[in-house]
């Protein structure tokens, strides 16, 4: 199975560890309590990029690695790719 990477469990994306294709179940490690969680992908997720733990409201934070990186533009599914740029972000 495919992995992907959370830092402690107030991350609401974790960071893809190798290539994800759609529709892949992947697992992600959490770092902080050495939990494992499994996400659906909903679309390709590249080595390095981040995806949606969660249903993601427009407007809401995201946070990554514990820290809040920007706010939503628009809605983001659980399993989405989460494309982040001048700390907004947005599905790409």
């Amino acid at each position: 199975m495919k992995k992907f990477f959370v830092h402690d469990k107030r991350d609401t994306v974790g960071v893809a560890v190798a290539d994800i294709q759609a529709g892949e179940t992947v697992s992600g490690w959490v770092m902080e309590d050495n939990s494992i969680i499994t996400v659906k992908a909903l679309n390709d997720i590249k080595l390095g990029h981040k995806i949606a733990l969660k249903d993601i409201a427009k407007g809401e934070t995201v946070i990554k690695y514990g820290e809040p990186i920007g706010k939503t533009v628009a809605p983001i599914a659980k399993g989405e790719h989460v494309h982040v740029h001048n700390l907004k972000t947005a599905r790409w």
